[in-house]
């Protein structure tokens, strides 16, 4: 890559809430931001509808403030050069009340949310975007919604502005399809409905596990495996990473490598297109 040594490489992730840094492709932004590059974290919303146990909150404190200090200090431990909150609010998973809240994210005009992220495209100058796959990883609303509004904003940009300053790449994160086939097997054995997992019952791993995004970059993380652990674990009222001795956490431990996967939606990959292993690789 021809690049003027004195300006660093630069990676934009833009995500729905705090935690999805940490939890989704932590450890890819940890590992380019332990390399010198530029990680930069748009955040849509703060997390407003998470589900949060009173013992977390101190008193006086919103789930938002709550939630924004922990995105802090999970941005802080991947070493994340800035973070940016497009302050929208939390829409809650599908069904959920906070899908109607006028502030929500789904309920603003798509074209509105694409023109500000291409603003933040615009004033970080990425050389890589990150976002979520067309299914929002779980079919979360706010994850589509970003999904879409950064697929958008990132041609807007491509389309009008000066070729210096227009983004690379567009890659997708993916969601690793054996750990989650692996544990639509564990939940059947144990009389549980894989269409009906977490908390409260509305993530559809059959749906997931049917999902066949292709692989185009493949990040191997293990340098940096433990900052994605603790980063996880500042997001403590969402559970963080537990360590517990169930089936599921054993399953987890054996299938989960520290290797995060990712789709290039631009430039597009040609039919031979092998796997690569640097999300800067082959960019002119």
């Amino acid at each position: 890559m021809s690049q003027n040594a004195a300006v660093p490489k630069r990676i934009l992730a833009v995500l729905a809430h705090p935690d999805d840094e940490a939890f989704g492709m932590g450890g890819t932004l940890a590992l380019y931001a332990s390399q010198g590059v530029e990680v930069t974290l748009a955040c849509a919303t703060l997390g407003e509808a998470g589900i949060v146990e009173e013992s977390y909150l101190s008193e006086g404190q919103t789930v938002a403030e709550l939630r924004s200090a922990e995105l802090a200090c999970s941005a802080n431990t991947l070493g994340l050069h800035k973070v940016i909150k497009l302050g929208y609010r939390d829409s809650g998973l599908l069904g959920w009340p906070d899908n109607t809240h006028p502030k929500a994210l789904i309920n603003q005009p798509l074209e509105q949310v694409a023109d500000h992220i291409a603003d933040v495209i615009r004033q970080v100058k990425p050389d890589v975007v990150l976002t979520f796959d067309p299914i929002g990883g779980y079919r979360h609303p706010d994850h589509i919604r970003v999904h879409e509004a950064t697929v958008r904003a990132f041609a807007n940009v491509r389309a009008s502005d000066p070729t210096h300053s227009q983004p690379r790449a567009l890659y997708f994160h993916t969601m690793p399809v054996g750990l989650v086939k692996a544990m639509v097997w564990t939940l059947r054995l144990t009389g549980k409905n894989p269409r009906k997992f977490g908390n409260n019952g509305d993530i559809d791993l059959v749906d997931i596990s049917s999902q066949n995004f292709p692989t185009h970059v493949r990040i191997n993380y293990k340098a940096v495996a433990e900052k994605q652990v603790e980063a996880s674990l500042c997001h403590a009222s969402q559970s963080g990473i537990t360590r517990g001795t169930g089936v599921q956490n054993f399953l987890t431990r054996l299938f989960t490598r520290p290797v995060d996967r990712f789709m290039r939606a631009y430039p597009e990959p040609g039919k031979s297109h092998r796997v690569q292993h640097d999300l800067f690789e082959g960019l002119s």
